[in-house]
């Protein structure tokens, strides 16, 4: 039995198809982040990164952008940072006698977040609007950034010295937060054997255009979701807010863009239907972040914690059927 598909075409598989393989080709071992990865961008959202150092966050970034064809910024968020240094500043220029807008580095398809939390509640901020509506607002003006637009922030999990913990409002605004975690040996072996120290050595040719990720963005709403496949997500979202060891459960707008994610990630699957092993799949990265825990400390995330409770609630909430 399977769930009923949708009149979804799936002929964009192909520019799919190129993109896996052109990250496949460069991050050994890595094929769970990186489906991840395109399901975020196909669902038009914003992903956080935490792991240790040279596991490979900033080479996924960049190896996204390059395969794509795309313009590619990398922000290093420092205790210094100002919020101008990122979106851009207006400079009065004497001989046209008016100001002029010089664009800051979020002005790009692929923006690298690096160590979001080293930077200030201020700076961090910047990034609200751009990654919210996709445009920038500064001396009255609304500035547009160019699609497909997608912020990959990441952090460090050990190192938290001089460093400003994301705010819920902020974490919000990333569809999904994942860790890249260590090769197995065959991988790490095959990377040692192929791999460059330096990303922007790697020789990338685009696979995939930006107009054809436009427009497998704009089939991820057309995936085909079954009425109990809704009843299983509501139920999931439910349970987050009716647990004693939950302090804030999931808000609506947690709800839809778990949804989308699952969507995207049917497309990513090649199909044009969410069956429960993409909501099973993606519960934990878009979930676990946006969880407030009782009796946590203020500023604090147990996300270890976080997905462990999504995954008790996944076992105890029954899974729906196919239909004939």
């Amino acid at each position: 039995m399977e769930y009923a598909e949708s009149s979804l075409s799936l002929s964009l598989n192909a520019p799919l198809d190129r993109l896996k393989a052109s990250l496949s080709k460069r991050l050994h071992g890595k094929n769970e982040a990186i489906e991840r990865i395109i399901a975020c961008l196909l669902a038009e959202g914003h992903i956080l990164v935490e792991d240790v150092s040279g596991v490979g966050k900033t080479t996924l970034a960049y190896v996204l952008a390059k395969s794509i064809a795309c313009d590619f910024n990398r922000i290093q968020f420092t205790s210094d940072i100002l919020p101008s240094d990122i979106l851009g500043v207006s400079i009065y220029q004497g001989a046209e006698n008016q100001f002029e807008f010089f664009k800051g580095p979020v002005f790009s398809n692929i923006v690298l977040a690096d160590e979001i939390n080293r930077a200030s509640p201020k700076s961090q901020s910047a990034l609200l609007e751009a990654m919210e509506r996709g445009l920038v607002t500064i001396d009255g003006a609304s500035r547009p950034i160019d699609l497909p637009f997608m912020v990959i922030a990441t952090q460090n999990p050990v190192d938290f010295e001089s460093t400003f913990p994301l705010p819920s409002a902020q974490l919000d605004r990333f569809l999904m937060r994942i860790s890249m975690g260590y090769l197995e040996k065959e991988d790490e072996s095959n990377m040692l054997r192929s791999g460059k120290l330096h990303y922007d050595r790697m020789e990338i040719d685009p696979v995939v255009t930006k107009e054809e990720i436009r427009t497998l963005q704009k089939q991820v709403d057309e995936v085909y979701i079954e009425d109990s496949l809704y009843d299983y997500l509501h139920d999931i979202i439910l349970a987050t807010r009716n647990r004693p060891t939950i302090e804030i459960g999931i808000s609506p707008r947690g709800a839809i863009a778990f949804r989308t994610a699952a969507q995207a990630a049917a497309l990513v699957a090649g199909r044009s239907y969410v069956t429960p092993d993409d909501l099973q799949a993606y519960a934990v990265p878009c979930l676990a972040h946006r969880l407030r825990l009782a009796n946590s400390i203020s500023g604090s995330y147990d996300w270890g914690r976080s997905a462990e409770i999504i995954n008790e609630i996944l076992s105890e909430i029954p899974v729906p059927h196919a239909t004939d």
